[in-house]
């Protein structure tokens, strides 16, 4: 069976104050929470903090992105073996941020996604499309494109030790989100794109749902077979509503 997670992008946001009154009421309240993996992804410059926060605490720490570079010169990045050094266990590729705004392709996609394998780092893969590619009937042209870049160029036996994001561009951020039969039938598909490379991966691969994900539509979204968690932004910054995503999915 495979175990749901709730990861909190935080973005670009938070300070040391707000971090430190957010993880000191996720901490007292996510401990009795077996049935989900709990995980945040602050800004890497509070990595460190939130890693000393957590201490023993039942939840994981990932990062928001990853060089496909583990050392040299490259001014302003952070290696794989950077981030495992200070705790990580996840990593987030691929979000619809870094493809739309800072110019991430596939290929750039599929190589970070190689090297956090490599590094022992749990990748996130994102993938998803805008809403002028829904109307179009596009979606699964879209989002089996970018999966299938990774799974070519890195091969489904490093799937058995990712995550998969479905989080359709269009509701990030918006206040939209797919409905549950729309989450659903996407999820499938993306199930199924795995299962043409290894129908066992396909059926322990986990897969997020991100986009607009609160503490009132979380129970119906989760409730779909194939969503096995949820991939969450503003909500994340928000300790009862992000608590209250947890608990649905551990109800789930």
């Amino acid at each position: 069976m495979r175990k749901a997670i709730v990861a909190g992008n935080w973005k670009m946001n938070g300070n040391s104050e707000s971090i430190n009154e957010l993880m000191g009421t996720l901490i007292a309240s996510l401990q009795d929470l077996d049935a989900v993996e709990a995980l945040v992804c602050p800004p890497a410059v509070y990595l460190s903090q939130v890693k000393s926060l957590i201490g023993n605490a039942s939840i994981a720490l990932g990062a928001q992105n990853a060089s496909q570079f583990e050392s040299g010169a490259y001014t302003g990045e952070n290696s794989p073996g950077m981030l495992t050094d200070l705790g990580c266990q996840y990593v987030i590729l691929g979000h619809s941020e870094r493809r739309a705004i800072f110019g991430e392709k596939d290929a750039d996609i599929a190589a970070k996604f190689n090297a956090a394998i490599d590094a022992g780092l749990v990748p996130i893969l994102c993938v998803g499309e805008t809403l002028e590619e829904r109307e179009d009937e596009r979606t699964m042209a879209v989002v089996g494109g970018q999966l299938k870049a990774v799974l070519d160029a890195c091969g489904v036996e490093s799937f058995a030790k990712a995550v998969i994001a479905y989080e359709p561009v269009w509701a990030i951020g918006t206040g939209k989100t797919a409905t549950p039969e729309q989450a659903q039938d996407v999820h499938q598909s993306v199930r199924a794109i795995v299962a043409e490379y290894s129908a066992e991966v396909a059926a322990g691969v986990r897969i997020l749902y991100g986009g607009s994900v609160n503490a009132a539509n979380a129970d119906e979204l989760f409730a779909n077979p194939d969503v096995d968690g949820g991939l969450v932004g503003g909500a994340s910054l928000k300790p009862n509503d992000f608590i209250a995503i947890c608990r649905a999915a551990a109800e789930a």
